[in-house]
């Protein structure tokens, strides 16, 4: 299925083409007076210039071959050479058509080689429970992942598990100082104890104090250096431990993840990039590409006489060095958190081969992957351009910073689930909605509702920018909000209810109205937005559409009466187009990881 803007871009560029002009030229947009037109294309002024042409005449002799496609209804030229294009009603309605039919994309086209992709987002570590820095990767990321697939892509979801490194000899101490990991602490392979010694809430505990005990005990430092090093070393009884650390915190994990619909593919960890971590460091040595630096080893990323522009919180703009080597083996002989990265592109590699890794991580981390990925394409890990960090802003408080509780620590993701879920059943109740349903049904409406709030105001804005965390804004049943998309959804699933009860049957769309034909355009502008969000890895674009499509097709509902329409087709027609429209805003939501209710 081809969108009619791609259609109409078609057909004028094959028309600038016959004049002589580079068919490129011939971009087709949404018009911006839709009360002249429906698309518009600009291109004869560029054109026109290249030629040293009158660009008003251009454009009449484009204007002119198009007058007689079928799929117009006016082709006219205005100003100093814009050709505005008025689509015909019967070509709406078959492409509206199309869309009610295609159940399963809602009128989207897929890509034309779909490729191998890993997504890399969320990065949830052991011990540690998720805070609402975790909120805007995993939204993110698994809205992306269903954007990728859905576009027909082979997709792995990775949650790169943080269960390596310092901390897990931090841990191991700490449990054994407690007493908790007697049956783990012996010599040899076991066997070792087959239930955890620990609970979540141990670890959540012992963590932190070990972390504060390490950076004032120099002697409780060495000994967590010392175990970290037997556990990567595989010292069997530290690698039981471990794996009783890692099963209790990934239980955890998956509570709060499967709270907000997020799943993964793969639960690889930084460990799983250990048994390759020798056949790396051997490799870059063996290329020479691991060098001495200062008691260090370091792969030298920067380019010959590379630098950078920067620009800084004020705005202005200045010459920054080119990226620092990445520090692979430090003066102390570890390896370091560039190197576990590294060595999972290898390990992906080897594992899935992929055409594209995205790495969905907080902004800041920019420079980071920028080491890692040029260390990789100089290894020749990945091809150039496949590793691609996808970094987001903050979400914040009222004061502008991230986001805090009221005492000023980090809010956990959990605590935020709750309290939203409980805000939901407060606007639930307030508006008088749910409130002939039973208890369990209520339940999952509230909770879908508080879902549809946070990541419709996360997923809303661009992921590259900031936003303010408001939560009764984002509550809201009225506005640019998941509570309001979610009731217009229902609010159509009413209608087509109530529609079956009275035996009124959908039939074929015929475009009269000027709202039948405003979401007519709607539902064709979809696949141009999955495709824009696909391109450029922003699922805001969806967000948008998703919100463009509510208003449109309130406007329809309040401006052409489908149960009681003037005479059976019509009432055909408008049932047909209430079905597509909510087929596309669910899909829609679906794709920003959004479920919607049956009825509220």
């Amino acid at each position: 299925m081809t969108d009619l803007r791609t259609v109409l871009g078609e057909a004028v560029g094959a028309a600038f083409a016959a004049e002589g002009v580079d068919a490129a030229l011939a971009k087709v947009t949404p018009s911006d007076r839709p009360d002249l037109a429906d698309f518009q294309s600009n291109g004869a002024l560029a054109a026109a210039r290249a030629l040293k042409a009158n660009p008003r005449d251009l454009a009449t002799r484009v204007a002119e071959r198009l007058t007689n496609d079928p799929r117009l209804s006016s082709v006219e030229v205005a100003g100093p050479g814009f050709i505005n294009l008025k689509l015909a009603d019967g070509a709406l309605s078959a492409r509206a058509a199309e869309v009610a039919i295609d159940a399963g994309h809602a009128g989207a086209a897929l890509v034309a080689s779909p490729r191998k992709v890993v997504i890399d987002f969320a990065g949830p570590n052991v011990a540690k429970p998720m805070h609402v820095g975790h909120l805007r990767s995993s939204i993110i990321g698994e809205s992306l992942k269903r954007i990728f697939r859905f576009r027909g892509d082979t997709v792995w979801g990775d949650a790169h598990f943080g269960d390596w490194g310092f901390q897990m000899g931090l841990l191991i101490v700490a449990v054994g100082d407690e007493g908790k990991a007697d049956g783990f602490l012996i010599e040899g392979d076991g066997p070792f104890p087959a239930e955890s010694p620990v609970t979540l809430e141990d670890l959540e505990r012992l963590y932190p104090a070990a972390a504060a005990m390490a950076k004032e005990d120099a002697g409780f430092r060495d000994r967590a250096r010392k175990a970290t090093a037997e556990l990567q070393a595989g010292r069997p009884g530290y690698r039981a431990l471990w794996a009783h650390f890692v099963a209790v915190s990934r239980t955890a994990l998956e509570r709060e993840f499967g709270a907000l619909g997020v799943t993964f593919d793969l639960w690889n960890g930084e460990s799983d990039a250990d048994p390759v971590m020798a056949e790396m460091i051997a490799h870059l040595e063996a290329t020479g590409l691991l060098v001495e630096d200062d008691g260090a080893r370091v792969v030298h990323v920067a380019r010959p006489g590379e630098t950078r522009k920067r620009k800084l919180a004020d705005g202005s703009v200045i010459e920054a060095p080119s990226p620092p080597p990445l520090l692979v083996i430090s003066s102390e002989g570890s390896a370091m958190y560039g190197t576990t990265d590294l060595a999972t592109i290898l390990d992906r590699r080897k594992a899935i081969d992929p055409d594209l890794i995205l790495y969905v991580v907080d902004e800041r981390q920019a420079e980071h992957f920028e080491q890692v990925f040029r260390a990789a394409y100089l290894a020749g890990y990945a091809a150039e351009g496949s590793l691609d960090h996808l970094g987001f802003g903050t979400m914040n408080g009222p004061d502008g910073k991230p986001f805090k509780t009221r005492a000023g620590g980090v809010l956990k993701l959990h605590d935020l689930i709750t309290m939203a879920v409980d805000k939901a059943r407060e606007r639930l109740h307030e508006a008088h909605l749910g409130e002939d349903l039973i208890e369990a049904e209520f339940e999952d409406i509230a909770h879908k509702v508080a879902v549809a709030a946070l990541k419709f105001a996360d997923l809303s804005n661009s992921r590259t920018t900031s936003y303010v965390f408001d939560l009764d804004r984002f509550m809201s049943f009225e506005g640019k909000t998941g509570p309001y998309l979610l009731y217009q959804a229902v609010r159509i699933k009413s209608l087509l209810r109530k529609a079956a009860d009275q035996g009124a049957t959908p039939g074929p769309i015929v475009i009269a109205e000027p709202a039948e034909r405003d979401l007519a355009l709607t539902l064709d502008a979809f696949s141009q937005a999955v495709a824009e969000a696909y391109d450029k890895r922003m699922p805001h674009v969806i967000a948008e559409h998703a919100y463009r499509l509510a208003q449109s097709f309130s406007k329809f509902y309040a401006a052409c009466p489908v149960l009681v329409a003037p005479d059976a087709a019509t009432r055909g027609s408008r049932l047909t187009l209430s079905k597509a429209a909510l087929d596309q805003l669910e899909t829609a939501l679906r794709l920003l990881g959004i479920d919607t209710p049956e009825r509220m």
